[in-house]
C-alpha cells in the first residue's frame, strides 16, 4: 500500500511516468427482435429479451497526473492479450527510462506473460521497461484505473447493448479519442499519513512489511 501511496505522490517526471492498468469484462448482447425506430410521437423501442453473444474486455490505461489515457477494447484478458496491452503501453512513451505501472494481483500481471508471449529476447526488453507496482490483495481501490474503468462503463458503454467486439472496439476507441484530447487527470487524495489514520500504524506497518 506505502509503495502505491508514495508513488502516487511524485511529482510528474516525464522519464519516470506513472501509469494505472486494470481490466472491465464485457457481456456481448445483441437484441432478439429489431428495434422500431422512432416516429413522429412515438419513442424508439427495444425489447427486453436479448441474446448473449459471448464475452470481450477492455483494458483501462490511465496516466492518473497527465490525464494520458490508452483504453482499448480487446476479446480477452489472457497474457498475451496483456502482453499487447503493455506493448502498446511502452510505445507510447519511447522516451521514458523507466514506466512505472500500477494493476492488481491478477496472475497475469508479471514480466512472465510478456516473456511466453514475445519470447525471451522481446520479452525481457520490454520487461525492462517497466516497474510493476502491485495493489495488496483486497486492496485493489488503490489503483487509479478502477477510476477509468468506472467512467467507461458509465459515459461509454451505458445501458447501450452492444452485439459485436468490432463494435465494442469502435465505442472504446471513440470514448479515449476524446478523453485523451481533454487531458481529464485523475487527482489523487488518499495519502499515506490518511492510511496510517484510517488504518492505524501497527495494521499499516504490518501490511508495508508483507508488501
Amino acid at each position: 500500500m506505502k509503495d502505491v501511496l508514495e508513488l502516487y505522490a511524485r511529482p510528474h517526471d516525464p522519464s519516470e511516468p506513472v501509469v494505472a492498468l486494470d481490466e472491465r469484462p464485457v457481456v456481448l448482447h445483441d437484441n432478439a427482435r429489431p428495434d422500431r425506430p422512432m416516429r413522429p410521437g412515438k419513442p424508439r423501442r427495444i425489447d427486453y429479451e436479448y441474446v448473449r453473444r459471448g464475452t470481450a474486455n477492455i483494458f483501462c490505461i490511465v496516466e492518473p497526473k497527465t490525464g494520458r489515457h490508452l483504453t482499448h477494447a480487446t476479446e480477452d484478458r489472457t497474457r498475451p492479450s496483456f502482453a499487447l496491452a503493455a506493448e502498446r503501453i511502452a510505445r507510447a512513451y519511447p522516451r521514458a527510462c523507466r514506466i512505472h505501472l500500477v494493476l492488481d494481483n491478477l496472475n497475469t500481471h508479471t514480466p512472465a506473460s510478456l516473456i511466453k508471449a514475445f519470447g525471451a529476447e522481446r520479452g525481457h526488453a520490454l520487461a525492462s521497461r517497466f516497474e510493476f507496482h502491485h495493489t495488496p490483495k483486497h486492496a485493489s481501490w488503490l489503483n487509479a484505473a478502477e477510476i477509468e474503468a468506472s467512467l467507461v462503463s458509465r459515459e461509454c458503454l451505458g445501458r447501450n447493448r452492444i452485439p459485436r467486439l468490432a463494435a465494442l472496439r469502435a465505442r472504446v476507441r471513440q470514448w479515449n479519442a476524446a478523453a485523451d484530447r481533454a487531458r481529464r487527470k485523475i487527482n489523487w487524495k488518499f495519502t499515506v499519513r490518511d492510511a496510517e489514520r484510517i488504518f492505524g500504524s501497527d495494521w499499516f506497518n504490518r501490511i508495508v512489511s508483507e508488501h
